[in-house]
């Protein structure tokens, strides 16, 4: 975890491989995989942590006017773009891991960390679609006490055990071999989630916490919360603590960009995010507002040439 005034990493979800009105902007809906892959380019060269890509595997009728039906799938997504790009690190933000089996899970991601070369981050979080659930034939009541067996299988079935075991309620393997190993020795697993069970699993469970669109004026609370819970189950391991900033747009924008977005010059949006870091948050996620590609690819750029060194 950060002290006051300590530097911020930087990375970004991904558009156009979900488009959920909350946040999509309207050119996404006609964009496809070489604008996933020139956006995925721009970041590694402007120095982003990580690109990531979310999960779901079918909305139901009645959530789809908000959400829209357009969520590609994390896996294929994330090993798609690992082979454009060079050193930006993959998020799946988040895997809804309790919609299959770990063993399953991990053979998707070890395989995707062997072949970028050891650059997986594990996000993962409980889920919130019933029906999703319900097709797929999980107990969605249960699916807190689902994921949090879930991490510990998969931190089993990901380290470095090429014959890992686990024995819980729901989850029972050994002697099942599974090759390629992650290229990692551990994988970075982040728990999303904003709730205080979600709060208690990252802190206990994971390597890094995302949260699920905490304003500010909630984060230092539930920082708090984090490093309380923590101190209290005896955890000392290296923990990331992320955070969701307001949309940005760098310069005086000519169209709305709306009224929670941060614009103005790079000097004044570092000046402004530097307050993530003073509240303890070690890498923040940002989402640029844009009209193309193009406008995206240049605030990306400008962002890593302009902002990010007043970090």
């Amino acid at each position: 975890m950060n002290g006051t005034g300590a530097s911020l990493a930087y990375g970004m979800q991904l558009p156009v491989q979900s488009q959920s009105t909350l946040y999509a902007e309207p050119w996404e809906a006609d964009a496809g995989p070489e604008d996933l892959v020139e956006i995925a380019r721009a970041a590694d060269r402007a120095g982003f942590a990580y690109i990531a890509s979310c999960d779901h595997v079918a909305i139901p009728r009645r959530l789809a006017d908000a959400m829209g039906t357009v969520w590609y799938d994390p896996v294929a997504t994330l090993a798609y773009l690992a082979g454009v790009t060079e050193r930006v690190r993959l998020l799946s933000h988040v895997a809804v891991v309790g919609l299959r089996h770990p063993l399953l899970t991990a053979k998707q991601y070890a395989t995707l960390d062997h072949l970028a070369g050891g650059r997986l981050i594990l996000g993962v979080g409980a889920g919130h679609v019933r029906e999703e659930f319900e097709a797929l034939g999980v107990d969605f009541e249960r699916r807190g006490a689902v994921l949090d067996e879930c991490v510990d299988a998969l931190r089993a079935a990901l380290g470095p055990d090429e014959f890992p075991a686990h024995h819980g309620k729901a989850y029972d393997f050994e002697d099942l071999g599974q090759r390629p190993r992650p290229a990692q020795a551990r994988v970075p697993l982040w728990v999303g989630g904003s709730s205080p069970a979600a709060v208690r699993r990252a802190a206990v469970r994971g390597d890094g916490w995302l949260p699920q669109g905490d304003p500010r004026d909630r984060l230092p609370g539930q920082i708090a919360r984090l490093r309380r819970l923590r101190e209290e189950a005896g955890v000392t391991d290296p923990f990331t603590v992320g955070a969701i900033t307001e949309p940005l747009y760098i310069g005086e924008p000519d169209w709305d960009v709306g009224r929670r977005t941060l614009s103005g010059p790079p000097e004044a949006l570092a000046e402004s995010l530097r307050g993530y870091a003073a509240m303890g948050v070690d890498q923040i996620q940002i989402r640029f507002r844009s009209r193309g590609r193009a406008e995206l690819t240049d605030q990306i750029r400008e962002f890593g040439e302009r902002v990010a060194p007043l970090l």
